[in-house]
Order: C-alpha cells, then structure tokens, then sequence
C-alpha cells in the first residue's frame, strides 16, 4: 500500500535523528519515589538523585498539596466532567483564579490545561483583533524573542500570519526590538510583542523594564498600542524574593502573563494573568479554554494550597533553601572548572558541553552514578550550544549537591569535556 512508502519516510527520519545523538523519546520510566525528606526516583529498583526536574521547591511531595489533592477529588470528583461552560464550573476552579490573581496583584485570572495551551489561547485569541463581527487577523503585528518556547512559536503559527506579521528580534537585544516597532509604524493597528520570562534552557531571564521603555516609546505609533504578553513558566514561584517571577527580579509587569503550576508550585496546568477585561475576552475566544476540559478538581485544589503556601511563611523559608543551595552548587561547580552559565541566578543551571555525543555520553555515565540528568540539543539549543541542563531545587541536601558535583567533574575530565 501506498502508505507503507509514507511510513519509510518516517523511519528515514527516526534513523537521522538517531544519527545526530538527539532522540527524545527514550524516556526513563520512574517506579515511584522514595520516602526521604529530598525523594530519589526509583528506576529498575535503584535509587537516583534527580537534578532534572522543575519542582523547584519539592512541593509536588508536600503533605499539604497531597491534602488537598484528596479533598477535591473526594468532593468534586476525578474528572471535571466537561468544559466549563456546558457543565458549569466547580467554585474551586474560581477559588483558585482569583488565588493566583491576587498572588500576581492582577485584576482576574484564567486556568488552562497546560501552560502550553495558555500560550495558543492567549496568541491566537489576543492576535486576531476584532472589528464588528469579523476578525480582522493583518492588523496586528508579533514581534517575539528568537528564542521564545515552543508554546509560542506555535501560538504564532496558529495565526498563519504573513512573514511581515511576524518578527523576530535578537535574543534579550531590546535595541532590536525597537528597531522593529520603529519600523513597523503605521503598517499596523496593533501590535503584540511576546517574551518568556525566564529562558528555560539558559537560566537567562528577559529585562521587562527595559522591553516596556521600548513598548512606551512607541505605543502612540500604533491605533490600538503595544501589548506585552509574557511566558513565566520557569519564573513564577521560585524566581525572586518573594517568588512573583520574572516581573519582581526585573521591577517591571506585563499586560498578560502566562505561567503554570506544574513547575515551582508543584501541581499542574497553566493560566493567563491580567486585567478583568482581557481575561474576560479569553473566556469568551481562546479555543484551548472554551473546548477543553480543564484539569482535574484533584489538580486544582493541590494548586490551591499550593498558591496559599507561597503566600505564607513556609513559601519563605523555601525560596530561602533553594537560594541556599544555588549558591552551594555555583561555588562547588566553579571549583570544577567546567564551562557554566555564570550569570544564570535562576536554578536553571545549564553545563555546556557543545557536542550532542559528549552531552548523551555524560548524562549516560551520570544514570550509571545514581543521578538524572538531562541532555539539552539541536533543535532544543542552537548547534553548538549543546548542554547538560541541570535544575537544582529546595528538597536537594547539601550532601546531593556534594555528590552530584563531584561525580560530574569526574566523569566530565574522563570524557573530555574538561
């Protein structure tokens, strides 16, 4: 059969992508997880210590969200039942918006599935503009950091805009971002410039202070100004003194931003932050929201006091041991001489190596260690930029950070990497 020729083309590309040492889909399948205060996975009944994880403050084994998991589950259900609007929506699903919405200091805010289909909700449904009844997509212009999430690329995509529609500028150069809107002037009603907040795979983090000096300086160019929609994921609960992200490390806000649970809070699922009336719109116009089911009532009530805990003392003293132990791991991996991402202050801590094969090799030699860590490759990273990315969290001992430290700079002098 004629699709039998389909399926080799298909097999030709598993074979190139072996080929280049960057295949993702040999996954570690994890038993369960120990009992200690900083849980080790159990993988073919061995114990490894994880630096690969985004739980950054090891709340996805706290007693509290766990609890609270069990009540909402045992009072609503194991399932939402539907989408919100033809089922109706649990008071938790409110309960936890305006939580999250108070802990960001907006007017509302709106959960999704995932942060991934916060990003598609809020780009396609901000990106379109309306004029009457009809959308009227070619008056607005995106403009997105080169080296946004995948999440945002294909919120773009999702639009089908014409290449003038959507640019890119430099990675963090706010100079060409102005560039942009200076010469975008009159070509458009709108525009929508989109950044993560904190580079997932870098540890670098957007400077949304000197992005809104750019946006200011042109918001009168444009009928409709400039909206800033940022991605926080890897910012939002862990990144800061008080954990409000990127926004607080930078002295700056955004007109929409988008995060999720699923990392430093420990549960899962996304949302959008903002003002009642954009939050409103969404509810009204992002597909990933209106016609699909929203987590689970077990998800969202483990968010809940998730949420509470971070506003509380206890979500202190665990942003404060997680500083803690970024410190240990930048001064024992120094010592080290391997090649780091210095500047990164999130515990996004990359290891670089510029090679796929050195990158799968170590991370192989790690597993064989008792330790999980993940190689980061084309097309994830620019060639070249191979690396190892290490995430440090608050449940990790000093005694983890001691290890894991050691044994990399070993087996790195025995591979080559330094």
């Amino acid at each position: 059969m004629s699709k039998n020729n389909f399926f080799k083309t298909l097999e030709k590309e598993l074979e190139r992508i072996e080929g280049a040492k960057t295949a993702k889909r040999y996954e570690k399948v994890i038993e369960g997880f120990t009992k200690d205060d900083g849980p080790r996975a159990i993988i073919g009944g061995k114990n490894y210590r994880v630096f690969n994880s985004n739980d950054y403050l090891g709340l996805r084994f706290h007693s509290e969200l766990k609890e609270g998991e069990k009540e909402a589950t045992e009072k609503y259900g194991a399932g939402p039942g539907a989408v919100r609007f033809i089922s109706g929506t649990f008071s938790l699903y409110r309960e936890l918006e305006q939580a999250i919405a108070r802990f960001h200091g907006r007017e509302d805010a709106i959960i999704f599935s995932s942060a991934f289909a916060a990003n598609i909700g809020v780009i396609a449904s901000l990106g379109k503009g309306q004029s009457k009844d009809s959308y009227i997509s070619s008056e607005t212009l995106i403009v997105s950091d080169e080296l946004n999430h995948r999440s945002i690329i294909e919120g773009i995509r999702v639009l089908n805009f014409s290449k003038e529609q959507r640019q890119i500028y430099k990675h963090r150069d706010y100079q060409d971002l102005e560039r942009i809107l200076e010469e975008n002037q009159e070509k458009f009603k709108r525009v929508m410039v989109i950044t993560d907040g904190v580079f997932s795979m870098i540890g670098a983090y957007a400077d949304l202070k000197e992005i809104n000096k750019a946006i200011h300086k042109y918001d009168g160019k444009y009928e409709e100004g400039i909206m800033l929609v940022v991605d926080d994921s890897h910012g939002v609960g862990v990144f800061g003194e008080k954990g409000r992200g990127v926004e607080e490390v930078s002295g700056a806000k955004s007109d929409v931003l988008v995060a999720t649970f699923g990392k430093a809070f420990g549960s899962d699922g996304g949302y959008a932050a903002g003002d009642k009336v954009v939050i409103d719109y969404l509810r009204e116009s992002a597909a990933t929201y209106i016609y699909s089911n929203p987590v689970s009532p077990g998800v969202a009530g483990a968010s809940l006091y998730s949420v509470n805990l971070m506003l509380g003392d206890e979500g202190k003293k665990l942003l404060d041991k997680l500083k803690d132990n970024l410190a240990l791991f930048k001064e024992l991996i120094k010592k080290a001489n391997l090649e780091f991402a210095a500047d990164s202050i999130h515990p996004i801590q990359p290891v670089l190596t510029g090679d796929p094969v050195k990158s799968k090799l170590l991370t192989g030699r790690l597993f064989a260690e008792g330790i999980l860590v993940t190689s980061i490759n084309y097309p994830i990273v620019p060639k070249g930029r191979d690396e190892i990315r290490v995430q440090i969290n608050a449940s990790h001992s000093r005694e983890d950070i001691r290890v894991f430290t050691d044994k990399l700079s070993t087996v790195s002098r025995e591979i080559g990497i330094i």
